[in-house]
């Protein structure tokens, strides 16, 4: 029987685990949570937690979009500079002046923003000439756990580098920005996946089902075949291997958000379901679907009435509305499934994501779906298929909160178009 060891290296924890050929777990689930952006720190707690475990094959899911300056001996110049470091936000405003951003994200899936590299290198150019000059090579994180110069496909398209049609990196942008594609990752067939990818295969969402995740941030994904890739404006695409990918949008506020709530609004209260306040969940900035840095949180309609439990029901239902103005986007979707630890334990706002998507929403069987997704895609390439991922309690819209939620939905996207207008 093939046996897999999974990784799963996230935002803010590592886990591993065992899988046996069927994707089921023969191990106990190892995990370390770590608070920086040390890459030595995040490298020595990977290891950890898959030391003495013996597996016929290793697999590994990452967070994306990150990027480290190596030295000529391979160490590290500068922290993990993840999605969330928002530093580069006026080199992407220059980008966008000086390039096609739309013929740049129909080549790459990607936008011109501070989570990706183009901006990210830029900024790195300007403020660090010393580092960019001295920088003998330029990787993702997951590049550095593995110790060696060459990324996958999956990791290579989740840094706005790469072209999508070429699965080489972008002419265009290396020009651009001034780099040699000799100080980028070399791209091989390596069983390493970004972690939305991971999700989607974990929780088997593939075709009309699309995973609905939120951990530390939030996303709406759909995976499917395709050789010749076709962005579509306001989305993401990655590679999950030569012949699909993973499409869709991403949220800068998930349970981040729920922190700043918990911290913010101690006891909270209960919310009245008249409570008629709009609020614009864009504490950590805008990605989908306007893609905008600069774009600040925002709320509207309080009164000496508005509780605290008011204004945490409002921010729960942001988020929802704003997942819902990605799926507008993908009308192909027909069911969602919810993953992530920032939303299947609760049920409060499980119900509020159905009502504001009106349609079902399904809770993931698994626990931990990208590490599982790991252990699928690895299974995979040894010829192994895993059996279907489980499916729990099914939230269903709620048909007399219907009217209230369209109408709630509608005061948000006035209010996100009025203060985009007068950005």
């Amino acid at each position: 029987m093939a046996t897999v060891l999974a990784l799963d290296v996230g935002s803010s924890s590592v886990r591993a685990q065992v899988f046996d050929e069927r994707g089921e777990p023969v191990d106990e689930l190892g995990q370390a949570a770590y608070g920086g952006d040390d890459p030595d720190e995040i490298v020595r707690l990977a290891r950890e937690v898959i030391a003495g475990r013996e597996a016929d094959a290793l697999g590994v899911s990452c967070f994306g979009h990150s990027l480290l300056a190596l030295d000529a001996r391979g160490r590290p110049l500068t922290p993990v500079l993840g999605w969330r470091d928002m530093r580069s936000a006026p080199q992407s405003k220059e980008l966008r002046r000086r390039l096609d951003a739309a013929a740049v994200h129909a080549r790459t899936g990607q936008h011109l923003h501070p989570s990706y590299w183009p901006a990210k290198l830029a900024w790195l150019a300007e403020t660090e000439p010393d580092v960019f000059g001295r920088a003998a090579r330029f990787v993702s994180f997951a590049d550095y756990l593995r110790g060696e110069p060459a990324t996958s496909v999956s990791i290579a398209s989740g840094t706005g580098l790469l072209d999508l049609g070429t699965r080489g990196w972008d002419e265009e942008l290396l020009a651009c920005l001034g780099l040699d594609a000799g100080r980028l990752p070399e791209l091989a067939d390596v069983p390493v996946w970004i972690d939305g990818v991971c999700a989607n295969l974990g929780a088997g969402c593939s075709g009309g089902r699309a995973a609905l995740s939120v951990g530390t941030s939030g996303a709406l994904r759909i995976l499917y075949e395709s050789e010749r890739p076709r962005p579509r404006p306001g989305l993401f695409t990655y590679l999950v291997d030569e012949r699909r990918v993973v499409e869709g949008g991403a949220l800068s506020d998930g349970g981040n958000l729920r922190v700043w709530l918990d911290e913010t609004l101690a006891g909270g209260g209960p919310a009245r379901e008249d409570h008629g306040v709009t609020f614009l969940p864009f504490l950590g900035g805008e990605r989908s679907t306007g893609w905008n840095p600069d774009a600040k949180g925002a709320v509207t309609g309080l009164t000496f009435a508005t509780t605290p439990g008011d204004l945490r029901q409002a921010a729960l239902e942001g988020v929802a509305f704003r997942f819902a103005a990605i799926a507008d986007l993908l009308p192909e979707i027909e069911e969602v499934v919810a993953t992530g630890a920032g939303l299947i334990h609760s049920a409060d706002w499980l119900q509020v994501m159905a009502d504001a998507l009106g349609r079902p929403v399904a809770v993931s069987g698994v626990p931990e779906a990208s590490l599982r997704g790991a252990a699928v895609a690895t299974l995979e390439r040894l010829g192994h298929q895993a059996a279907d991922a489980p499916v729990g309690e099914v939230f269903a819209p709620r048909a007399e909160r219907a009217g209230a939620y369209r109408s709630a939905r509608d005061r948000q996207q006035r209010l996100y178009e009025v203060l985009r207008a007068e950005q």
